[in-house]
């Protein structure tokens, strides 16, 4: 995982710990709350950071398993023994991840400001709040990471 100068690592996983891993953001994170059809039953909030700033726990990928519906893009992984998602594969983002913010261990995250993606109107929200941006390491205009608070 590569290093910046504004993100720590933070530990994570599901209840029952087999699932673990690792994400590289900073203390300050922006998680989506969602109210798509799976999101809003889950009642899952997350931030998205890029695929390279995760890494999974090797000894963790016998404990997943995966749903889709619809497009089949978001890729639903979650922990086969205890059912947490503690981590996925967005639409909006699919070369990032989404991180269940609630499952990272205590004591790294600072600051979480929530913002709401209406994910009942997918296409109209995706292109207004600018979630695609948060899977980039950087943010072009202002080289911040996008996965910190503004």
């Amino acid at each position: 995982m590569e290093s910046r100068s504004s993100s720590i690592l933070h530990t994570g996983g599901c209840h029952c710990k087999s699932v673990r891993w690792k994400v590289r953001a900073s203390p300050s994170v922006i998680a989506w709350r969602c109210n798509c059809s799976d999101c809003s039953m889950r009642g899952n909030t997350h931030f998205i950071v890029p695929s390279k700033d995760f890494e999974l726990n090797e000894e963790s990928k016998q404990f997943l398993a995966t749903y889709t519906f619809g497009t089949h893009q978001a890729k639903h992984i979650f922990c086969k023994v205890c059912g947490i998602t503690s981590f996925y594969i967005p639409k909006s983002n699919p070369n990032g991840i989404a991180v269940t913010y609630q499952c990272v261990d205590p004591g790294t995250l600072e600051h979480v400001e929530i913002r709401y993606f209406d994910g009942r109107n997918w296409e109209n929200s995706f292109d207004q709040t600018g979630i695609s941006a948060f899977s980039k390491a950087e943010d072009t205009a202002t080289g911040m990471s996008r996965s910190s608070s503004a």
